[in-house]
């Protein structure tokens, strides 16, 4: 069947793919279709409950339930709330009467907005509706977890002190140094084998005596060995082989012979050991007497075994009674908090946080402007009394220049650094304060004094994107006075004369003289034009060191360049500054001598009193007039959306840049020089109008004044200006709003040169313009050229042009004609007026129609349409403002157009928010500045309702595309609106209060459910073109619906849920799942998740109590429809599991994460509310049976399995392989008795990690001579066929809870394992137990046993392997570049934090497993782990004793095994338990046999000892030993059984266990020689052939340690022995027909087993037919595997009789197919070669100090498949130097014999030969096949060359060659892998017979060649090469010169020279066959080398006919042809070859 499915053509295809990884791309998409084509039935839609009608109906059963908060949302669910808005500022930033002044919507709206606070909605539980790690309490959860101590984690070397454990009873002890003998007896002891040690003779705790000794005198340490005194009969004196020796003999008449330094140290060894034993003796004698006397106490008899277990065991019947009262829980761990999933931190859930709009700034800089000195100074006082200062006032202006963008950045600050005395030479600098407070001051004067405001100082910058090219520019004025150049030069005397004057006295009194003259002129100047101000010099210093806003703090200002005044404006400045780095440039500009010292710095967060630009000052400000004040100044940030920030405060303010005046050919006035032009800010043009007081003042003055005055330059007529005046606009403006400036000619000369009568007239009028503020409705910004008008009339804002010379309104003159003379610039900053012409328009028409109410749709459409091209930053400034307008006018408009377009601006708005990155806007807008319109039903709207509806027509097939993709990728924002405006308008209309069902009109409900179904294609269909934007949809759709829970009928929304899921199917690309899981999740995780799913009764008539629930345990139609969401969850991860390993992932981990969540929910902490939870998720057992075998995998491995790789099986078999020939057992009546086995393992850390994990180990690691046919990947080649579980092929299986699916049957992943095992642990745990026990009943029994695998699979899967595991796994993935555990570090302290989770996650799923199982025996619930381990299982013993004692032992060994391991424990509490658990056993079965014995534990327990020392457990140490005392000491203090034998028996018991554990001595001696080690055992199998279960445990062991070692033949012959054993115990029985004698035919060697004797007194054999079945499918079994496929025939012709007689059809057919498949592998075999069954070596050991009895003995060693010499020398070299030292170990490389004398005894010497096996003619026609040449075979030959010269090598004619012939003991192969030789013979051969023997094999290698189905061209033509084409000295000539030739014929037999001719004829011909063949097989290019070789041939034979003087006639092709030509022959008939059939690629065989 397998073979149909898989047509050979894809495997040829895939094995022909080149590039790695394609074939898993292949078989996925090959998968795909083949699903595709499968019809997989979508599974049927289910319908939801009516929940709100459900909750109303059951209304009384739900109160009256103890858990109804479980059932019911609660009442306080959502509520709104109004959150104050927090600003910096003191008070609002919005003028107190600007609402009133306001007229237009926009200003309106803007302070609005600005004055409005946050409107929110509060969901109580929102805290719960996330995952679980968002989850409130997540921070408490970490609490420490206990230390659990593992004995895998103990040190090796570390352990308790052995001589304490002795325990000393103040007994007889002795200690002292002894020689010591060999322990075997039957070897001959020399003096040479005798060891020094230094001997303790110590008391045990039972009073018996032990002789530890120890290689020195650190007794502390683990003994080598032990002598047991209680089995020692005797201590006599033995000194025939050393002196002062004495012997121990002992009762398996063995002996030890000791000897002592002295005869005094002697004689007091002997008397000591003597007087113990007399002890011992005494004792054993009085313990018979007691009793025999007391034998039927009727007393005993009496007391009821329950009695007894009480009094002995009180705490057993006590737990049992007090278990009910205890809860499971208690000192637990959650599972969950351990899961790794758990523990790692993942934020990718985690939503950012929201936080409301709020003023963000740059980079802010604070500046401090603390001085400026000119080098000219002088006192300025009258009376030359006070500071020296400045000789004049100079004026700052600082400002910050970009470079790279070429543009100013910045607002102007202005400082005042002059000296008090300095400031006082301007005459009205004290008047202007009287003047004060301006026209906006009003929001700061109350608060604030204006006299602080005078003099600042400090000044905070604020820059978005700072970079090294931004320049902080001071700029110093001062008063004027006459042209710049003229007043710098006395500040500008070079500094280099200074110098050389300083020296003089005259210099200071110049430089005096120079000051007293300008501060005079100074005075003057001050008088006089103390108002106007004049350029002087400028300064320059950067502020960053780089682009993230570093402050280059290390800079400092520039020198003081003389301002040029031809270079002036803000463009020559950034001219300038480019040039700032480029010293040659600078050095030209002319400097003034003087220091600007002003410092920057950064500005802490918590820096306190300073006002904005607007002067309105911080929360944290300090009024006082000592206050300095910080002045933040504004920064003018790029008109770009991603600088942009929505607006939050009201500023209102015009910079006006008067740039330049083109004076020069005007004719108005006569003199227009020294222009200075004043600004003003006027509302009105009527005459007597004043200007308003809005401008921001100078220092010194006034904060707010009525004009502003720009620069004055000296006799300049067409003047640049660079000044910036900052106006505080009105709220709002109005068509008279304008900008008016005067132009005035100051006069600067002084001199009074002219008449003295007139008045000194220093400013006259030359001009003025006008500017109107408002153009269209909006503020004129950018450059303007005005002209100028030389008159003033009233009215003159209303003159304007009309063409042709006419003009309307006041006549003006205009200065030169009305050519634009003047050009100005205006910045607005404001937010409250919009540059944006459309948005304008569109706020306008709104205004005009009540936002749309009465608009003219088409209208209203175009405004709405033009909003799509307003610019990007306006968008993002106002964009409260314009979405709170859109969504007034959605709800206010009456056409669909309307709200269609709306909706389409909105979309456009959030796009273009979310491509500029700066969505987190929109989310503050939702969440706090979003409010719904109110309400009034018969004139507004809903929002939730008419966007609704909008979206749905916007996502129309036929609707624009692109909008509706942007709508499904931004939906996010949507969905939140409607939210919020559904919570607002249930709370502000009290719909809150009615019934769900009726809060919400038909028609929202329609609209809802449209709008779902409109959406489902859009993410279904269109997520392969717009991925994105489908998974964004999905996702919100999500979040929208799980909030709609919240407001809505809940059963709509199930609906709507249902609708959507319906839309996914089976078979779906993986994105289609990660969409619906994702839904799925988001949904799943609403707040009340537990309340919506009514975990609650469902029955029929009354209200049911919860205890008679009908649960439900699989996802039957009813449980969906009532549990609709767990039910719908629990359905898709169901279907997922039959998908791919991405998408069984995905749905794994969301029910995971799920059940995490409700684990960790704070409101459901109660063991009570866990237990319902878990009611909800019973189903999940269901889902696990029905994957049971793909859940059932027990080895753990590391890493996690490459799905491709694993799935890729070279046999062509159909299904995983466990254990492949065994038949499998009916589920029914198996008992696994592992269980118990792997339970400790777990939970006492003994089981070793390595042994479990990844099967396939052994064949990588020996994959240098092991590899094999066997395909690696699956383990083995037999497919496991299990009754009805896991047919893969079957595709028409029915899932039971799935409707109709396919069923896989391929492995979970390790991860998808645990996970899945997770939940199921956890459900476990939580559950009830009546909830338990319901399920219990209702299962089936197959049911129960694969719940029960499951429940072990869980130990395995979660067994703790120990830190050292764990690190190494970790060093192994980082080298490999694995992530192991997703997730931890690589360091020690990520190593203990994973082993001390492991640790805890291994307990407490064993304690889970514990209570389990308890519960199932329905005895108790447990505490902790190991305690409780113990109890359970005395309670275990004690409940059900025959399973135990009667029948198979089965239950008994496995328990025993397990118990005598944990009395070994290193944990001292462990062992105490361990020891009264084996002793109560023992007690127990005493007790069950009414008193008489307890043969069945007895025997079991020394089986199981001998199986604990087979896999060198290291048993039998100290720690043992003590729990040995302990169980003695129970025995002797038990007063119940004081009168029986059972203490004697006890204490016999501990004899034999002691007599067993003398071999582990030599057991750990040889724990690393695997052939030792075998031997050893094999000797102890041997010596229990009286007792046929220990021989089988030992046969056992021996067959692990082959396959651990990669030895299956040895294997799968130790199978065979035992098999035999039972078979001949089942015959002498009279049970089975046939004895151990059928196996001859598969090893001779089997008649060992007849030796079996019957050992009376111990028979508790339980052997049967059953057993020996077992016992011969594991044979046929491990035969498979050694690939010695023809002896499976011969085991089955034993089972086959057997099935027949019980009509066993289904196995017969299992075991014909296997014997099918094992012929068409022997034939596969033979056709390739490749089957190679061992090669064989001859060993011979010498150096009797080392080997000891080994010495001088041979061994023949058989290695696997080819192994080379090299390969074994180097081995067995590495194993002996190991033990010896490796300067002790020496190879013998010569192959003759060896004298043991010639070699040196300071060495161990190893002789390595390679032998073949021999076989005689008539042998070699009985074994046809190469298979009956490699089996059983003992002999061996090996062949080695002399000449009878002496040397090795000689001439042909000289040569002799030596064959030695060795017989091994056994026939190869045999239970172990190395037999000794029994004798050899050699046979020497004379030079003739070696020339004959020689060419035989060359005849005899050509012919083989020749005859193969496809011939090895290379080796046939080497091959020939040798034969035809020599040499004339060498080769077949050479043999036929030397023996042939006439003058040498005469010195050979005859018979001997006629043979070899007979070989020569046989060679000629065999060569021409080969020379024919071969010219078939070359190519063109071969040509010339076959002729040569065709030559040679012909020679040869010519030489050969010369020589033997007869006709050799070359053999001519045609003869060849026939005998040649099968392989053509069946080319032309088309039959397959046999490789092709098996689909092997041929291939060289190998020889």
């Amino acid at each position: 069947m397998s073979q149909a499915l898989v047509p050979p053509e894809t495997r040829k295809f895939t094995r022909a793919l080149s590039k790695p990884g394609t074939a898993a791309e292949l078989r996925q998409s090959v998968s795909e279709a083949v699903r595709g084509s499968v019809f997989v039935a979508k599974p049927k839609l289910i319908e939801p409950i009516d929940y709100e009608n459900v909750i109303v109906q059951k209304k009384t059963q739900i109160l009256n339930d103890a858990l109804r908060e479980m059932l019911l949302f609660p009442y306080d669910d959502f509520q709104t709330a109004l959150l104050k808005r927090q600003g910096r500022y003191i008070c609002s930033t919005v003028p107190e009467n600007a609402e009133k002044e306001a007229q237009s919507l926009f200003v309106t709206e803007c302070i609005k907005t600005y004055n409005s606070d946050w409107h929110v909605v509060n969901y109580k539980y929102e805290d719960f509706s996330g995952e679980f790690r968002q989850l409130p309490n997540k921070g408490t959860k970490s609490e420490k977890l206990p230390v659990h101590v593992y004995e895998v984690d103990e040190e090796a070397d570390k352990d308790e002190d052995a001589a304490s454990l002795g325990s000393q009873k103040g007994g007889i002890t002795k200690q002292g140094w002894l020689y010591k003998g060999n322990m075997n007896s039957a070897i001959s002891v020399t003096m040479r084998s005798f060891k020094r040690r230094f001997f303790h003779l110590i008391q045990l705790g039972d009073g018996s005596y032990n002789l530890n000794f120890y290689k020195d005198e650190k007794i502390s340490k683990e003994p080598k060995g032990s002598i047991f005194l209680d089995s020692c009969m005797g201590v006599v004196q033995n000194n025939k082989v050393k002196r002062f020796a004495f012997e121990l003999k002992m009762q398996d008449k063995s002996s030890y012979l000791l000897a002592a330094d002295c005869e005094l140290e002697m004689e007091e060894w002997v008397t000591t050991l003597n007087k113990i034993l007399q002890l011992n003796f005494e004792a054993a004698m009085q313990e018979k007497r007691n009793g025999e006397s007391h034998e039927d106490d009727e007393q005993s008899k009496m007391e009821s075994s329950l009695s007894s277990l009480d009094s002995y065991f009180p705490e057993i019947a006590k737990s049992t009674r007090d278990a009910e009262m205890k809860f499971k829980s208690e000192s637990r761990v959650k599972l969950f908090v351990l899961d790794p999933d758990a523990q790692k931190l993942d934020f990718s859930g985690i939503e950012p946080e929201v936080k409301p709009f709020e003023e963000k700034f740059g980079k802010k800089i604070l500046v401090k402007c603390n001085d400026l000195s000119f080098n000219l100074q002088s006192c300025v006082a009258e009376n030359e009394e006070g500071p020296t200062t400045n000789v004049e006032p100079f004026f700052v202006t600082l400002s910050l220049f970009d470079i790279k963008n070429n543009r100013k950045i910045s607002a102007d600050f202005h400082v005042d650094l002059n000296h008090v005395s300095v400031r006082h030479m301007i005459s009205n600098a004290t008047q202007q304060l009287m003047n004060a407070s301006g026209d906006y001051l009003h929001r700061a004067q109350d608060i604030i004094h204006e006299s602080i405001l005078q003099y600042p100082k400090q000044v905070i910058f604020s820059v978005t994107c700072p970079h090294p090219d931004i320049f902080l520019v001071a700029r110093i004025e001062k008063v004027l006075q006459g042209s710049v150049t003229h007043c710098a030069e006395p500040y500008m005397k070079s500094s280099d004369s200074s110098k050389m004057l300083q020296r003089c006295q005259q210099y200071s009194s110049k430089r005096k003289k120079v000051a007293q003259k300008v501060l005079k002129n100074a005075k003057q100047a001050c008088q006089r034009l103390g108002q106007y101000r004049m350029p002087f010099a400028w300064a320059a210093r950067t502020l960053f060191k780089d682009a993230s806003g570093t402050l280059d703090k290390n800079a400092r200002f520039s020198a003081l360049y003389r301002q040029d005044s031809n270079k002036l404006s803000n463009e020559d400045m950034l001219k300038l500054l480019a040039d700032f780095r480029k010293p040659e440039k600078m050095a030209k500009l002319p400097v003034i001598l003087g220091n600007l010292d002003i410092t920057i710095d950064n500005v802490s967060p918590d820096f306190s009193n300073y006002v904005n630009s607007s002067y309105i000052p911080m929360k944290q400000f300090e009024n006082s007039t000592k206050t300095v004040v910080t002045f933040e100044v504004e920064e003018f940030v790029p008109c770009i959306p991603k600088h942009s920030q929505p607006f939050t405060i009201y500023n209102n303010h015009l910079y006006v840049y008067p740039k330049h005046l083109k004076y020069d050919s005007q004719k108005s006035f006569a003199k227009a020089r020294n222009i200075a032009v004043c600004i003003e800010f006027k509302d009105s043009d009527e005459e007597d109008s004043l200007p308003l007081k809005c401008i921001y003042g100078r220092p010194g003055g006034p904060v707010f004044t009525r004009n502003a005055f720009a620069n004055v330059l000296h006799h300049h007529q067409n003047p640049e200006f660079y000044d910036e005046i900052k106006i505080e606009l009105p709220t709002q403006l109005h068509g008279k709003h304008h900008l008016f400036f005067t132009f005035y000619h100051v006069s600067c000369d002084n001199s009074s040169k002219g008449s003295t009568k007139k008045k000194d007239v220093i400013e006259t009028q030359v001009g003025y313009s006008w500017l109107p503020l408002l153009k269209d409705g909006r503020v004129v910004t950018n450059e303007q050229h005005m002209p100028v008008s030389a008159n003033l009339p009233s009215g003159y804002l209303s003159y304007q042009e009309l063409g042709i010379g006419k003009h309307s309104g006041p006549e003006i003159k205009w200065v030169d004609g009305g050519k634009p003379l003047l050009k100005i610039s205006t910045h607005l900053v404001s937010t409250v007026y919009t540059q944006d012409q459309h948005l304008h328009n569109f706020f306008e028409y709104c205004q005009k129609t009540e936002s749309g109410a009465q608009a003219l749709g088409t209208d209203l459409v175009k405004y709405l349409k033009s909003l799509h091209a307003m610019e990007g930053h306006v968008v993002i400034a106002f964009l409260p403002t314009i979405l709170n307008q859109l969504f007034r006018v959605l709800t206010r408009t009456t056409q669909e157009e309307v709200t269609v377009n709306v909706t389409r601006v909105i979309i456009h708005i959030v796009a273009q928010c979310h491509e500029e990155g700066l969505d987190s806007y929109l989310r503050s807008y939702v969440k706090y500045a979003y409010k719904a319109e109110p309400y009034i039903a018969s004139e507004y709207k809903t929002v939730h309702e008419e966007l609704t509806k909008s979206m749905t027509t916007i996502l129309k097939p036929s609707a624009d595309f692109l909008t509706s993709n942007k709508l499904l990728k931004y939906s996010w924002f949507f969905f939140e609106v409607l939210i919020k405006s559904m919570a607002q308008h249930l709370i502000e209309n009290a719909k809150v209060k009615l019934l769900r069902n009726q809060r919400f009109p038909a028609s929202f409900h329609h609209a809802v459910e449209t709008f779902v179904n409109m959406l489902m294609p859009h993410i279904t269909q269109k997520y392969r073109d717009n991925p994105e934007a489908s998974k964004n949809g999905n996702h919100s759709l999500a979040v929208f619906i799980k909030r709609c829970f919240t407001f809505m009928d809940r059963g709509f929304v199930f609906k709507q849920i249902n609708n959507y899921i319906s839309c996914f199917a089976p078979g779906d690309p993986k994105t289609l799942f990660e969409f619906k899981f994702e839904f799925l999740r988001v949904v799943c995780n609403h707040e009340h998740y537990i309340p919506l799913n009514l975990p609650m009764p469902f029955g029929k008539g009354r209200i049911q109590r919860y205890q008679d629930l009908q649960l439900d345990y699989s996802l039957t139609d009813e449980f969906c429809k009532n549990h609709f969401l767990v039910g719908l969850l629990l359905r898709e991860v169901g279907n997922a599991l039959q998908e791919f390993r991405d998408i069984r992932q995905i749905a794994i981990s969301v029910l995971k994460n799920l059940m995490i969540k409700h684990s960790f929910d704070d409101r459901y902490a109660s063991k009570s509310h866990q237990a319902r939870i878990a009611t909800l998720y019973l189903p999940v057992f269901g889902l696990l049976l029905e994957n049971v075998q793909r859940i059932n995998v027990k080895d753990v491995s590391p890493f996690p399995v490459n799905p491709s790789s694993s799935s890729a099986k070279d046999e062509p078999l159909s299904m995983p392989a466990a254990n492949p020939l065994v038949t499998p057992q009916k589920s029914g009546n198996t008992s696994d008795t592992n269980l118990q086995k792997d339970l400790f393992g777990v939970i006492s850390g003994i089981a070793s990690p390595y042994t479990s994990s990844t099967p396939n180990v052994n064949c990588v690691r020996h994959a240098d001579s092991r590899g094999s046919l066997i395909s690696t990947d699956s383990g083995n080649s037999f497919p496991e066929r299990h009754s009805d579980k896991n047919n893969s092929l079957d595709k028409n299986q029915h899932c039971g809870t799935l409707g109709s699916s396919v069923v896989r049957s391929d492995k979970f992943d390790q991860t998808e394992i645990k996970s899945l095992l997770m939940c199921f642990l956890h459900i476990l745990k939580s559950m009830s137990d009546d909830a338990l026990f319901t399920y219990w009943n209702k299962a089936s029994t197959s049911e129960l046993m694969d719940f029960f695998t499951i429940t072990e699979v869980c130990l395995h899967q979660f067994q703790y392997m120990g830190k050292r595991y764990i690190a190494s796994v970790r060093k192994i993935s980082s080298v490999l570049g694995i992530s192991v555990d997703n997730g931890y570090g690589h360091s020690d302290a990520d190593v203990l934090h994973q082993s001390l989770l492991e640790a805890n996650i291994a307990t407490e799923v064993s304690l889970t497993t514990l209570d389990t199982l308890s519960l199932f025996t329905m005895t108790f619930k447990s505490e902790t782990a190991l305690k409780t381990v113990f109890t359970a299982l005395r309670a275990l013993i004690f409940k059900f004793p025959s399973a135990f004692y009667e029948g198979r032992a089965d239950m008994c060994a496995a328990l025993c095994y397990e118990i005598l391991k944990c009395c070994n424990s290193k944990l001292s509490s462990i062992r105490t338990e361990a020891s009264q658990l084996l002793y109560f056993l023992m007690r127990n079965n005493f007790d069950y046999t009414g008193k008489k014995s307890f043969v069945r534990t007895h025997l079991q327990v020394i089986i199981s000892v001998s199986q604990l020392i087979a896999d060198v457990v290291g048993i039998g140490g100290t720690r043992f030993q003590q729990s040995l005392s302990i169980i003695n000491n129970c025995a002797n203090n038990d007063r119940l059984i004081k009168h029986t034998t059972f203490s004697s028996d006890v204490k016999d018991l501990t004899k034999r266990i002691r007599t067993v554990l003398m071999a582990t001595a030599q057991m750990k001696e040889h724990e690393n020689d695997p052939e030792m080690l075998v031997d050893l055992q094999y000797s102890l199998a041997k010596s229990y052939a009286s007792t046929p279960e220990l021989r089988k445990t030992w046969l056992d062991s021996m067959a692990r340690i082959h396959v651990k070692n990669g030895d299956l033949s040895e294997a799968a012959i130790c199978y065979v022995h035992v098999a035999a054993l039972v078979a001949e115990y089942l015959t002498r029985k009279g049970m089975f027909k046939q004895g151990c004698t059928t196996f001859r035919i598969i090893t001779p060697n089997i008649d060992e087993e007849a030796s079996m004797m019957e050992d009376v007194g111990m028979q508790d054999v339980h052997f049967n037919e059953d057993v020996l079945m077992e016992l011969l499918e594991q044979c046929a079994d491990g035969l498979w595997k050694a690939e010695r496929y023809e002896l499976i025939a011969d085991i089955y012709k034993l089972i086959i009789p057997i099935y027949e007689k019980r009509r066993d059809f289904e196995r017969l057919a299992h075991l014909y197919d296997t014997l099918h498949r094992a012929y068409s592998k022997v034939t596969e075999v033979m056709h390739t070669g490749k089957r190679l069954l061992g090669t064989y070596f001859r060993v011979a050991f010498f150096g009797q100090g080392f080997f000891e009895d080994e010495d001088g003995k041979e061994y023949i060693y058989k290695e696997p498949k080819l192994t080379p010499l090299s390969e074994i020398s180097q081995r067995l070299h590495k194993l002996y130097s190991d033990k010896f030292g490796s300067e002790n170990v020496r190879m013998i490389q010569d192959s003759g014999k060896v004298n043991p004398k010639d070699l040196d005894s300071k060495y161990a010497y190893i002789q390595v030969t390679h032998v073949v096996p021999y076989f005689e003619e008539k042998e070699l026609q009985e074994r046809k096949t190469e298979f009956e040449r490699t089996h059983n075979i003992r002999r061996f030959m090996f062949e080695m060359p002399f000449t009878q010269s002496g040397k090795r090598q000689g001439g042909v004619e000289e040569q002799c060659k030596r064959r030695t012939i060795l017989t091994a003991i056994h026939c190869f192969p045999y239970v172990k892998k190395r037999i000794p030789v029994m004798y050899q013979h050699h046979t020497d051969l004379n030079p003739i017979e070696v020339a004959i023997d020689e060419m035989s094999k060359k005849v005899a290698e050509l012919r083989q060649l020749c005859s193969s189905t496809e011939v090895d061209m290379i080796k046939l033509q080497l091959k020939l090469q040798g034969s035809v084409s020599v040499q004339v000295n060498a080769g077949p000539l050479a043999y036929a010169r030397a023996f042939l030739d006439d003058t040498n014929t005469k010195k050979y037999p005859d018979n001997k020279v006629k043979l070899l001719k007979e070989v020569f004829r046989q060679f000629v011909e065999a060569c021409g066959l080969a020379l024919g063949i071969n010219e078939r097989l070359i190519k063109e290019d071969q040509l010339e080398y076959q002729e040569e070789m065709k030559a040679n041939y012909r020679e040869m034979a010519k030489e050969l006919s010369e020589i033997m003087h007869e006709q050799i006639v070359p053999v001519e092709e045609k003869t060849s042809v026939m005998s040649n030509s099968l392989h053509i022959f069946n080319a032309i008939s088309g039959t397959p070859t046999s490789t092709a059939v098996h689909g092997i690629p041929s291939s060289s065989s190998v020889a």
